[in-house]
């Protein structure tokens, strides 16, 4: 791992994150997997919800990272250890606080869920974020459901079948009023037929969102 990561990370100062941005992004690509996987171990730590300093970090961390990824296209090489750490999100709280202000962890969930669904079109990538991805619909946060639901509307146009074992799950949120209809934009009836289809749901009960 790059001395820069290692220090942030590994002593959690923070007065030294935003030095991470002044690295060119090729300088630091192949140790982002690291990174993430440390990021990974301070964000399920017992005191992360309650440790301003901790969180401070692994969000200037994260917001690199994927400003890395994206820019180096390495994407595939890191997505592993990229949905590893959006999976770990999913042990702790994402619901809103009563002033609507996202957890820590809802926060990191947000950045990488842009990063990977993003790539909708890469089917190696979406093969491993979609089982996921999926997992967010039911977590109790409208924000990343609202999103969500727009990004699986665009893996259901390029490569329906990655959802079809998850049709299940994604109809029961559609009917559950937990994806917003309005987010898959005017195209939400003909997006529900290539979503349904891996189970025969639409033919076999083409009124289903109507009659709710």
């Amino acid at each position: 791992m790059h001395q820069l990561f290692r220090l942030v990370l590994g002593q959690k100062n923070l007065s030294r994150a935003g030095d991470l941005f002044s690295l060119d992004d090729s300088e630091i690509e192949d140790s982002l997997t690291e990174a993430l996987e440390q990021i990974k171990i301070i964000s399920s730590s017992s005191d992360y919800q309650t440790n301003s300093n901790d969180q401070a970090v692994v969000e200037i961390c994260v917001t690199r990272i994927t400003t890395a990824i994206r820019e180096t296209e390495s994407i595939e090489r890191h997505a592993k250890a990229l949905v590893g750490l959006w999976d770990s999100c999913l042990e702790h709280n994402l619901r809103p606080s009563g002033k609507d202000e996202d957890t820590p962890h809802a926060k990191i969930a947000s950045d990488i869920m842009s990063c990977i669904l993003q790539n909708y079109n890469r089917p190696p990538v979406m093969a491993l974020a979609i089982p996921i991805a999926v997992k967010f619909l039911h977590r109790g946060n409208k924000e990343l459901c609202r999103n969500m639901s727009n990004y699986l509307s665009l893996v259901a146009i390029t490569k329906a079948d990655l959802l079809a074992d998850h049709t299940e799950v994604i109809v029961k949120s559609i009917l559950q009023g937990t994806m917003q209809r309005l987010s898959w934009g005017t195209s939400f009836r003909s997006h529900f037929k290539v979503v349904s289809s891996g189970y025969g749901l639409w033919e076999m009960r083409p009124g289903l969102l109507e009659a709710r």
